[in-house]
């Protein structure tokens, strides 16, 4: 190739590599705007960076900086992936890094599939102005949902977990869930962008609008925090954090210092309703073992229940089958009820096509897991309805309740020892603050090695153990509010929010029919 011809390539792949670089800082910045960071300002500045580069592009450029922009965010928000490698270094460390970069190549798909959209529509239907960021934030929108429901779904960090740590801006998810709010979030940013390189009453109308959907949510959010409290239900509740690091949890001969530790926490402090164990908090078979059942019915309070993670083995001829379960026993050592987890999670309790895929899991001990039959409402004497969610199911929206019998509260059982101190954890919580919002109930969080946790209907965090720290609290179960919009109709509140959206953005247009027209279109 001659010298002019490859001067002539350079400036042409310039432009794109300028845009894949910003668009992949952008990403990067996106996860700074999630908790445990909660940057608020680099919530426009990540996705408004995002609109403004895929704006007026061709659908294969939209769709490679879509799927560079989803690089940056989930490389960077899912690094602490990493740490669960490093449990049992010996065999699975080396493949730490190859884990959280296939990932995140696979994952930054959706935000691919979402701009490769807007750029088709874009270019089809010549739509500009504010129908434009309108159209931008319903694309990312339905690509959001779909990561949160294909194949096995994983909606971790979703967008509108920035807005966890403000109190009024999380409220709006009692209406539209966590999908709706990521959906004002995307198209605030968006707007604002487009005030940026605006001129004259496009951009006046651009900041209208912008300002209508932050004050508009702002405002509601507000108001929801103002309506009072029902009455609290009188249960009083002992979360307990035995904080076992998971190299030792299963280690052999360490059962017995494990139910120890978790007995003499139990003991502590006066009369409660209810002692509530994290998952997997006694390692082995529970309702096997009449021993162990006799020495936690000395510790529990008069008149208790407990409530703990636990595996459970159920033999199908001449096959055990294992299951990751909460159980509920009384003070006579006999089981109550029991739950068992039915949202499973890849490679750490079962290996997806096991007859084709060379991998084992990252667990030691027991077969693959085998889930459960679904979300269960559990009803316990003395205690209001229960719905039980294990560990990674409570970052589901509008998956973690039986909607058949509504329960009074959330009790989840996890285990983020995997994760050491990283930010996993946090972003963990954050997933449970917001299905509280959503379903308008409190969550009562037991966590291994932290963060445990009692989150109010509003997603007040009133009661919390950090990571590594060993120890209990009691605290007194918070109210349950009416049913939400959301915990009645589920993700169909997305539909009136996105419709409303539309009427207001295309009667914009029609107020400014010349918006902005000075970004060119790239092949």
């Amino acid at each position: 190739m001659q010298v002019g011809s490859k001067r002539a390539l350079r400036q042409a792949l310039l432009p794109y590599g300028a845009a894949a670089f910003a668009a992949f800082a952008a990403g990067a910045a996106a996860v700074l705007a999630l908790p445990p960071y909660s940057i608020l300002a680099l919530v426009p500045v990540a996705y408004g960076a995002l609109f403004l580069l895929v704006r007026g592009r061709a659908p294969s450029a939209a769709c490679a900086i879509g799927w560079v922009f989803g690089l940056g965010y989930f490389g960077f928000g899912l690094s602490w992936i990493g740490e669960s490698f490093q449990v049992d270094a010996e065999r699975f460390g080396a493949l730490a890094i190859p884990a959280i970069a296939g990932l995140s190549a696979l994952l930054a798909i959706f935000p691919a599939l979402a701009m490769a959209v807007f750029g088709i529509l874009c270019r089809r239907t010549r739509i500009q102005g504010a129908a434009a960021a309108v159209l931008f934030a319903t694309c990312w929108t339905g690509a959001e949902w779909l990561r949160g429901h294909a194949l096995t779904g994983f909606p971790w960090n979703l967008s509108a977990y920035a807005l966890t740590d403000y109190a009024p801006l999380r409220q709006p998810a009692a209406w539209v869930g966590s999908y709706g709010l990521g959906f004002l979030v995307f198209l605030a940013s968006a707007v604002l962008a487009q005030a940026i390189v605006a001129r004259g009453t496009f951009r006046r109308a651009s900041l209208l609008f912008a300002g209508i959907v932050v004050a508009g949510a702002w405002g509601a959010g507000l108001a929801r925090l103002a309506l009072p409290l029902p009455a609290p239900p009188g249960i009083s509740l002992r979360v307990v954090q035995g904080n076992v690091p998971q190299q030792e949890k299963w280690a052999p001969g360490n059962a017995e210092a494990t139910l120890s530790r978790y007995l003499a926490l139990s003991a502590q402090g006066g009369p409660v309703d209810a002692v509530l164990w994290p998952e997997t908090a006694f390692p082995g078979f529970l309702d096997e073992d009449a021993s162990a059942r006799r020495r936690i019915s000395v510790v529990l309070p008069e008149g208790s229940v407990l409530l703990t993670g636990v595996p459970d083995r159920v033999m199908d001829g001449t096959e055990a089958l294992y299951f990751n379960t909460i159980q509920a026993y009384g003070r006579t050592g006999e089981a109550l009820t029991g739950y068992a987890k039915h949202h499973l999670v890849p490679f750490g309790e079962y290996v997806p096509l096991r007859g084709w895929l060379p991998l084992d899991r990252l667990t030691v001990g027991l077969g693959d897991f085998t889930s459960g039959p679904g979300p269960r409402t559990l009803a316990i004497a003395g205690l209001p309805l229960v719905a039980a969610t294990i560990c990674y199911e409570i970052i589901f929206p509008g998956h973690a309740v039986d909607d058949r019998f509504r329960p009074g509260w959330i009790f989840n059982a996890t285990n983020d020892a995997w994760f050491g101190t990283s930010i996993g954890p946090e972003q963990h919580l954050a997933s449970a603050r917001m299905r509280a919002v959503e379903e308008g109930l409190p969550v009562v969080r037991a966590a291994n090695t932290g963060i445990s946790a009692v989150i109010d209907a509003r997603g007040r965090v009133l009661h919390r153990l950090g990571l590594e720290q060993t120890g209990a609290f009691d605290a007194e179960l918070p109210p349950a509010l009416s049913p939400t919009l959301y915990a009645r109709f589920g993700d169909v509140m997305l539909l009136p929010l996105i419709l409303a959206a539309w009427v207001l953005g295309l009667g914009l247009n029609r107020l400014n029919p010349h918006p902005d027209r000075r970004h060119r279109r790239h092949s």
